[in-house]
């Protein structure tokens, strides 16, 4: 690894933001924060999703510049221009969203635009050995010359840490870099980052799992709406403090909706067997069967490579089966399009929103209503009127923290562009809804309306599916907890099961959260 040692005083602040303050057009992104990062330490920035978290360090590494304020490195103010001046001082960060480019190999990701040169040209050797010894360190057996594309998300993200690690930092920016890792590739990464604070390098670590977060903090700072709200060391602060300095008392992510009878059965999986798409040959889901009731909420359970995103793909029509049957309502929808799906009434909310849910050039609007065509279009003249009503009310009910319709779908943080992915298809009025991770990247209290959203839906006859990797997820509102286990269900509970059965059905071992 070749972070650079950084050999002065262990806790000293190396970087700071005085009284900044950053405006997207009405919005106010950040209002005069103070922030402090410590040498050989690691400080967590918590906050809801739109809190100003990732403009805050956007500004600190050099993507973005404040509109007033001032940032001090090494005790005198400095502006950055771009990001390669501040990598130039020692500043990475890995940022939330992967910047990988798909279409070229793990290897050219990471040493893109530095490349290792010699009198001849690039050394690719010497690049594919560095790249070897990363993967090494990161504990994870990705051939430098496979496609990123190929790689599930999971393994981008450690691509993306890789890449940051091979740069010389002593100041890394962490924004979510466990938010597709599984537990043992998160343990991994703590040692990492470890190891790096020993050698005097300075970390500031966001993430929406509070309770991992925890076990490496040495300061905790809080944003709310675009000020610091809170600031403690991790002697004196706990995960009831956290949130209560981020969202009030109001964090329960809900329970089973009640009080109405669940109808017919609205989609049905037979026997369903789907090969590897990446062509190893074996089956990610294996003859596996479950129906979903109309106004029922399942959960789906399990560690990475259980099968739960394959067989949501398969159930919406992006891949197709080896063997098994989907009925919809009775019919036989089987290997149909995504797009005849989405027009029969089932959906799906994609695990990679940036890769599969959004259009990056398209506004905010544009987005929610893209699934919608239809029910405004006739021939080649489009009811403005009626997308907007459409857009408008989508942004309302979906809770979407934005300027309006007509903004940037850049604009949004993470989790306000999650929830218009779940709004663009809540928009087609569909009959079944299957939600792979909906909480990737998304704050305890956006969380918390997504489920309360799903739980309000199930009530009007909505059948819902979505998986999760955390276990508090699966005990919040879903009727029914489906684990998955090497492509099959392992076990299925009622909403009284405890996290430990859950876990220990998975294979999971239960000290590992």
């Amino acid at each position: 690894m070749s972070a650079a040692a950084d050999t002065g005083p262990k806790g000293e602040v190396v970087l700071a933001a005085r009284n900044v303050a950053k405006s997207y057009g009405s919005v106010h992104a950040l209002k005069g924060v103070n922030f402090d990062i410590h040498r050989g330490q690691v400080t967590t920035l918590f906050g809801e999703n739109g809190a100003g978290k990732s403009t805050l360090m956007k500004i600190l590494s050099g993507v973005v510049q404040p509109t007033s304020g001032e940032i001090i490195l090494d005790g005198e103010p400095i502006v950055f221009a771009s990001s390669s001046q501040a990598r130039d001082r020692g500043i990475s960060i890995i940022h939330q969203e992967l910047s990988l480019a798909p279409n070229m190999n793990v290897r050219d990701n990471i040493f893109m635009g530095r490349e290792i040169m010699t009198a001849t040209g690039v050394d690719f050797a010497e690049e594919e050995r560095q790249t070897r010894l990363l993967m090494a360190e990161l504990e994870e057996d990705i051939d430098p010359l496979t496609p990123v594309e190929e790689l599930r998300l999971g393994q981008q993200q450690i691509v993306e840490i890789a890449r940051a690690l091979s740069v010389n930092s002593r100041i890394l920016i962490m924004d979510e870099p466990t938010s597709a890792l599984s537990a043992s590739e998160v343990e991994v990464l703590f040692k990492v980052i470890r190891d790096l604070m020993n050698r005097g390098v300075s970390i500031v670590y966001i993430s929406h799992h509070l309770e991992e977060a925890l076990q490496i903090t040495n300061h905790a700072v809080v944003l709310r709406d675009g000020a610091m709200t809170a600031y403690a060391e991790r002697k004196d602060i706990d995960l009831e403090w956290i949130v209560r300095h981020m969202v009030g008392d109001n964090f329960d992510l809900g329970s089973p909706p009640t009080g109405y009878d669940k109808g017919d059965v609205a989609l049905s999986i037979e026997g369903l067997t789907v090969t590897d798409p990446g062509g190893a040959g074996y089956s990610v889901v294996d003859g596996l069967s479950l129906s979903v009731r109309e106004g029922e909420i399942v959960c789906i359970y399990g560690l990475m490579g259980a099968g739960r995103t394959e067989l949501l793909e398969t159930v919406a029509g992006r891949l197709k089966p080896t063997a098994g049957k989907v009925v919809l309502k009775g019919r036989d929808v089987t290997g149909q399009s995504i797009s005849a799906c989405i027009r029969d009434g089932l959906v799906l909310v994609p695990e990679d929103r940036q890769r599969d849910g959004l259009v990056q050039t398209m506004s905010v609007g544009r987005n929610l209503s893209l699934a919608s065509l239809g029910a405004f279009t006739r021939g080649l003249f489009t009811s403005t009127s009626r997308e907007a009503g459409l857009i408008g009310e989508a942004i309302r009910k979906v809770h979407i923290k934005t300027d309006g319709g007509a903004a940037p779908i850049g604009s949004l943080s993470g989790g306000n562009q999650q929830k218009v992915v779940i709004g663009k298809m809540l928009a087609t009025e569909p009959e079944v809804i299957l939600l792979d991770e909906p909480s990737r990247g998304i704050d305890i209290g956006a969380k918390a309306e997504v489920f309360k959203l799903l739980a309000e839906r199930a009530k009007s006859g909505l059948a819902v599916v979505y998986t999760t990797s955390e276990v508090g997820e699966c005990l919040s509102i879903a009727h029914r907890i489906i684990v998955m286990r090497r492509g099959r269900i392992s076990a299925e509970f009622g909403p009284d099961v405890t996290k430990e059965q859950i876990m220990a059905a998975s294979g999971e071992a239960v000290h590992a959260h």
